[in-house]
């Protein structure tokens, strides 16, 4: 499994935004296409708002990577 750290400039990123700027998905569309099929964890729980707030400290994971966001 692929571990990333995703520096957090500031309180939030949306959960879309978090896997377009890890370039876990090629684009914005592809990013909600994930999220609302469920494919996509928060803190081991399935989440599908695509605007989800992350926050530092949070774990995101699909299939094969996990997101670790950092302060």
């Amino acid at each position: 499994m692929q571990q990333l750290d995703f520096q957090l400039r500031g309180e939030f990123i949306a959960l879309c935004d978090l896997l377009k700027l890890t370039g876990v998905s090629d684009s914005g569309g592809a990013a909600k296409a994930l999220v609302a099929d469920g494919a996509v964890s928060v803190d081991g729980q399935v989440e599908l708002r695509k605007t989800a707030k992350i926050r530092a400290g949070q774990v995101v994971a699909l299939t094969g990577v996990r997101i670790r966001v950092v302060a």
